[in-house]
């Protein structure tokens, strides 16, 4: 009992050892709140990714893709067909995209995807990215009359406002009609029939029909909504095309008898008819997306209309990497290339774990550094206390008692320090928004910037299991830590205890 009882007189009267329980309890919260922190980013991060990506990327190993889409997915149904939830083909292949603005061309390398509008949302959550609601439910490449979100549904209604959203759609397009200069009339160019390109936002001629773009539209078009938005320098978000404008795509040609694809690009005109924001600025700043037959007829692919990928979402539950096996032992590798999502993005995923594993690491230190100081202290204490060392060993205090004693405070030390630092870190990851909010409020600079970091708020996930190994981990220093001064105490010699000075 009277280890417990000095152990409790220590810790009560040593005020020097509160520097201790402090390095211990900053630490033990540093690594809780950066462990929360990351932890939240990287899981926000791969729900996009996946819902972005679908399961199983089924590829061509040519630019040029492979023909007959519909029987390689009776070949891929019938190898895989019992775990598969929906297929869908796609046509990929980079392009430029055009718009004019304050008289003058802006040019944007996209990546173009044709897609079909039936089947496309069977693969992945494409649809809850789009800013109109009917088109949410629904996709539609026709343009619509209105009723574009006027803020980011995915932010909720505390999201700044978009003004200009108001007369996206076909308000939009009827208000650019009426500005344009009268159509000019120029002659079919018979020479080229497939550059059939037209100037943005003005009436043409296309084969002796005038075209009325007040009551017509072109292809199409689903644009990133990072390709046509700015913030200015209040942060305020603006566009610089929107529902109802007319862009204009330059595209490689795909092998067209007569035509050098590799000289020329095949210009065509579209109409945007909704934005993509899936909040990964990789994609909403390059992804671009029409109707799949559209974009076979614009590369010249109607006569053996071809696709470069096959995209496949798997039943709930069933393993990637079996169907992917399954997949690769039927399909020759010279020919396919067949991967899982966490195939494509594996260097990314493998880069934010090795930073979460080195930041560990860094932070750890921090604990190991308050281990040195309890180890100092300890040792100043044993010194301090020699005479009452050999005091309790006359009286018949053993070895192992007076171990028991320091054991028993550095035990003490790093179960407060780390219980502290637990309650701390929990709760500032609870109000770790409130906090950056404040922390943005008086540094006149906001903290986390959605703009920048494409999250309203801060993503956390707690992990019990992380939380547990932390502050075990600190315990557990404090007590080696406690070891030798405990051990050098414990080997003191009564009468030379007592002769002290």
């Amino acid at each position: 009992m009277y280890k417990y009882l000095l152990c409790w007189r220590y810790l009560r009267s040593r005020y020097i050892a509160l520097a201790s329980i402090v390095s211990v309890m900053l630490g033990v919260a540093t690594m809780i709140v950066v462990n929360g922190v990351m932890a939240g980013f990287s899981h926000e991060m791969e729900d996009r990714m996946h819902e972005v990506l679908s399961d199983i990327s089924f590829q061509s190993r040519s630019s040029d893709g492979f023909p007959n889409a519909e029987w390689h997915m009776e070949q891929i149904q019938r190898v895989a067909g019992q775990h598969i939830a929906g297929m869908t083909p796609t046509v990929n292949t980079p392009a430029m995209l055009s718009f004019k603005l304050n008289g003058e061309f802006v040019n944007r390398q996209v990546h173009l995807i044709g897609v079909d509008e039936k089947t496309y949302h069977t693969v992945g959550d494409f649809g809850k990215y789009l800013q109109h609601p009917e088109n949410r439910r629904r996709l539609s490449f026709e343009l619509r009359e209105g009723g574009y979100d006027e803020r980011d549904h995915q932010a909720g209604p505390e999201a700044p406002l978009r003004v200009q959203m108001r007369r996206a759609g076909w308000a939009r397009r009827r208000d650019m009609a009426s500005l344009a200069p009268p159509p000019a009339q120029p002659a079919p160019d018979k020479a080229n029939p497939f550059q059939t390109g037209r100037s943005p936002t003005v009436s043409d001629v296309v084969e002796g029909t005038t075209f009325d773009p007040a009551k017509e539209q072109h292809t199409g078009i689903v644009l990133g909504i990072a390709l046509s938005s700015y913030h200015d320098p209040q942060g305020r978000e603006g566009f610089f095309v929107l529902p109802g404008d007319d862009v204009s795509l330059v595209i490689p040609g795909a092998g067209i008898p007569g035509i050098d694809s590799n000289k020329i690009g095949l210009r065509e005109t579209c109409t945007v008819i909704d934005f993509y924001e899936s909040k990964m600025s990789e994609y909403d700043s390059s992804f671009v997306f029409v109707p799949i037959k559209e974009l076979q007829r614009m590369r010249g692919m109607t006569i053996i209309p071809k696709v470069n990928s096959i995209q496949i979402q798997l039943k709930e539950g069933v393993e990637l990497d079996m169907v992917r096996d399954q997949l690769r032992r039927d399909f020759p590798p010279q020919r396919y290339l067949i991967q899982t999502w966490r195939d494509k993005q594996g260097p990314l995923l493998a880069a934010v774990r090795m930073e979460t594993a080195i930041l560990n690491l860094l932070l750890f230190l921090i604990i190991a550094v308050a281990g040195f100081g309890i180890l100092a202290i300890f040792y100043m204490i044993v010194v301090e206390k020699t005479r009452d060392i050999g005091i309790l060993k006359s009286l018949g205090a053993s070895s192992h008692g007076i171990m028991g004693i320091f054991l028993s405070y550095g035990l003490g030390l790093g179960l407060l320090g780390a219980g502290s630092g637990m309650a701390l870190g929990l709760l500032f990851i609870y109000y770790i928004n409130e906090i950056a909010d404040f922390l943005g409020w008086l540094t006149g600079r906001p903290l986390f910037d959605p703009t920048i970091y494409y999250f309203q708020h801060i993503p956390t996930i707690v992990d019990p299991l992380t939380v547990a190994w932390v502050v075990g981990g600190a315990a557990l220093i404090a007590i080696v830590a406690s070891i030798m001064p405990a051990r050098r105490a414990a080997r003191l010699h009564p009468v030379e205890a007592l002769r002290y000075e």
